[in-house]
């Protein structure tokens, strides 16, 4: 196995795990936010609609995060480097989700591309849970007695 399919295999295990991992608790404060925080009162409004928000959004990512899984491992799938990732482009631009491109980007340009995304799932997923956390206390403080 090439270096670069062996970074490419990497990169589609990492990709997935994050995708399902981050989306599996966003699910996870999707569900039990309303039972356990108070939901009955709606007891602050805002607080609800930002949790519902920062719940979304790392699932939006996850979704974004399992694409590019599946991308890599089709570029992993060629035989050279420069096909796979000209076979990237060519899935992009058949979906209409990217204008076909002459020269494909490096390997190295999409990993740091998918690292920002799993920067940017980690960070809402943080900001999710520590809504998540305020929303908790609130409603075991009484919620507005």
């Amino acid at each position: 196995m090439t270096d670069w399919k062996m970074v490419t295999g990497d990169a589609t295990r990492h990709l997935r795990r994050n995708g399902l991992i981050g989306g599996a608790i966003a699910l996870l404060i999707l569900v039990i936010a309303p039972p356990t925080a108070g939901a009955h009162g709606f007891t602050a409004p805002l607080g609800w609609w930002l949790l519902l928000t920062f719940s979304l959004l790392p699932l939006a990512f996850s979704v974004h995060l399992l694409f590019d899984a599946a991308l890599f491992r089709l570029a992993a799938s060629h035989g050279a480097e420069d096909a796979g990732l000209s076979a990237i482009d060519d899935v992009l631009s058949r979906m209409g989700l990217r204008a076909g491109v002459a020269t494909p980007r490096t390997l190295t340009e999409r990993l740091s591309g998918c690292r920002r995304l799993v920067w940017l799932q980690r960070v809402t997923l943080a900001i999710g849970v520590g809504l998540y956390l305020v929303l908790l206390l609130d409603a075991m403080d009484g919620g507005g007695a």
